[in-house]
């Protein structure tokens, strides 16, 4: 007869597998074929804008650039890519894996001051940076209004298209 030892925590943790089965983003098997589990990824992403352009900058460390792809379609650009779990050696025992690993997508959508046409990637280090261009437009000019008259002053008007609105700056003639 086998002596099966009791396991007071073994019917939790059967939930919790069936709870996290339920809920993972994929919907797909909680484990690879080597048993290495696969959390739910993404990569970090900053996005930033200056006078000129908005820049969006993902971090995708260990990636070839064959891994992932980047694309703009109706204001919406989208990064979906896959880090694999790349096993180096059959006798490898793993005691440990934190890294995350697993397909991913990560959609931003775009403000309307910005062109698609003449935005630039670059992948370095694992940094992927994007550069979209504002519209035309959309940047800052300045008008020069003069005018005759009594009591006539230079006036200067900064208009930004975006926004709709005009400061104004006066000065004496």
């Amino acid at each position: 007869m086998t002596v099966v030892r009791y396991d007071p925590f073994r019917d939790l943790r059967t939930l919790q597998e069936e709870v996290n089965r339920l809920f993972s983003t994929n919907l797909t098997r909680a484990f690879d074929d080597e048993g290495i589990g696969r959390g739910a990824w993404a990569p970090s992403v900053d996005i930033y804008e200056n006078k000129d352009q908005i820049v969006l900058e993902a971090e995708l460390p260990g990636m070839k650039q064959e891994d992932f792809d980047l694309s703009i379609e109706n204001n919406v650009i989208t990064l979906r890519g896959e880090r694999k779990f790349e096993k180096t050696d059959e006798t490898d025992n793993y005691h440990r894996v934190e890294r995350s690993y697993g397909a991913f997508t990560r959609s931003f959508t775009l403000p309307q001051t910005v062109s698609a046409e003449g935005a630039t990637a670059e992948y370095n280090n694992g940094v992927l940076r994007v550069t979209l261009p504002k519209r035309e437009e959309t940047k800052a000019r300045r008008i020069q209004v003069t005018g005759t008259g009594a009591g006539a002053t230079q006036k200067t008007i900064e208009t930004t298209a975006e926004s709709g609105k005009a400061k104004e700056a006066s000065g004496g003639r």
